[in-house]
């Protein structure tokens, strides 16, 4: 690692000693883009990734609610409104106990590459809240909702910052957020927020962005590798929400075979494939636990998550997608998973696999679709939507799919690119990052030294 890279990386963790998450993130950033340092040493004099890891502005707030029982609770709110280089800032926001500053200013700095590698004008951002959505009634969540946004609605705007879901924020939450937003401001506002109901601005095939978007990556990847393809492989997908449910129907229909699925408790087993209308009706209807799954398919088996491993990772497959949380896939999972044979790994979560999972996946020869960009559909889509509020027009389903496939094909040939260009391989975790911090770093150097 280049002297320069050092240097910085051991200023960052000491100013972030307590955030290891956003730690995690910068240094896996770092460490590949080093080839790029070594044919630019202009960067290091004009401080590019001091600028670039160093959030524009970090937002925390109180969250007052009162719950059904009359209990008055606190909770606190994020936004890391972390680089609008090249657009408003963009990201969803999360609501889950685990949230804390580290988390936010790690998906915060995430966001920033990944939307760079769209292709569209958006910055990076990322927010949420560390309240627990979770066995909440529905009147609970819209007081929270309107709480959180009483004071976010002073940082955000079509054209200034533009959130989005997350875990824990679905259309249910957009759409308590949004009615806040409205009645504060008194105005339409459409773009102000993303992943909104069709009713009122939402976009179609957004709801199925982040898991089709991943599925498409993934196909490009096994084509350009031995012109590989998803028919007939086995394909494992931790969690059961919204990316995971979608990834799994888009592998399904490119002929993949689903045999399992997972939520925080534990995964279903499904040697005759997933049943995907009964994981919807599950998790998008009942909102109840995957255990449920026997009830509709006696001879699947469940599997309880007994340690911090997930259980799914030891199930035998060709392609697993990790699509739950952050660093989901230890180094444990990862052997047990090139054990048995797995060919590619497909990020469809933030930094869903440890630095030594990844770097032990590669080692082995495994492909790699890292986060940054296989996940990228969603905010993709995203924007789109916010075009669409701009033209005050609706795309159909059809059109918008097309956009995002085109998309997501780009995202491709530019990791691919980055590493035909660096000698890389197809280390695609190392071409994703070149190329979205090659796009920021022309950007920056640009706008001046701000």
């Amino acid at each position: 690692m280049s002297e320069y890279i050092e240097n910085v990386l051991r200023q960052i963790k000491e100013k972030n000693i307590n955030e290891p998450e956003y730690l995690q993130a910068v240094e896996e950033v770092l460490k590949t883009i080093k080839p790029v340092i070594a044919k630019h040493p202009e960067y290091q004099n004009l401080a590019i990734l001091e600028r670039m890891t160093e959030p524009e502005r970090i937002i925390t707030f109180r969250v007052p609610w009162v719950d059904d029982n009359g209990k008055i609770n606190v909770n606190r709110g994020y936004r890391i409104q972390f680089n609008g280089l090249i657009g408003p800032y963009k990201g969803g926001l999360r609501f889950d106990p685990s949230v804390n500053q580290s988390i936010m200013k790690f998906l915060g700095f995430e966001q920033i590459f990944k939307n760079a590698l769209t292709g569209l004008p958006i910055g990076g951002a990322k927010g949420g809240s560390d309240f627990d959505p979770k066995h909440k009634s529905d009147m609970e969540i819209m007081r929270f909702c309107q709480s959180f946004m009483t004071e976010l609605q002073r940082h955000i705007g079509p054209d200034v910052d533009v959130p989005a879901g997350d875990i824990g924020v679905g259309a249910r939450e957009i759409g308590y957020l949004y009615g806040q937003y409205r009645r504060i401001k008194d105005r339409y506002d459409g773009g102000v927020l993303t992943g909104k109901g069709l009713e009122y601005g939402g976009s179609l095939a957004r709801t199925e962005a982040t898991g089709y978007g991943l599925i498409y990556f993934m196909r490009e990847m096994l084509k350009a590798n031995g012109g590989q393809s998803l028919e007939g492989k086995t394909v494992t997908i931790s969690g059961s929400g919204n990316v995971a449910i979608y990834a799994c129907e888009k592998a399904q229909m490119l002929g993949a075979k689903v045999v399992a699925m997972s939520d925080s408790n534990g995964c279903i087993y499904d040697e005759n494939g997933i049943d995907l209308a009964v994981i919807k009706q599950i998790k998008e209807v009942e909102r109840g636990r995957i255990k449920e799954y026997l009830k509709y398919h006696q001879n699947a088996k469940y599997i309880e998550k007994t340690s911090a491993d997930s259980p799914i990772w030891e199930i035998k497959t060709d392609i697993a997608l990790p699509c739950a949380t952050q660093n989901e896939v230890t180094l444990i999972s990862a052997k047990k998973l090139v054990e048995n044979g797995v060919i590619a790994i497909g990020e469809g979560a933030n930094m869903p696999c440890e630095i030594a999972a990844t770097e032990y996946f590669l080692e082995k020869g495994v492909l790699v679709a890292p986060a940054k960009a296989a996940n990228a559909g969603g905010v993709a889509t995203s924007a789109i939507e916010m075009s669409q509020n701009s033209m005050r027009y609706y795309l159909s389903f059809e059109q918008v799919d097309n956009m995002l496939e085109a998309i997501m094909v780009n995202i491709f040939k530019s990791s691919q690119e980055a590493c035909e260009t660096y000698n890389l391989g197809n280390n695609y975790v190392a071409g994703a990052n070149i190329a979205a911090f090659t796009k920021l770093a022309k950007a920056m150097i640009a706008q001046g030294i701000i």
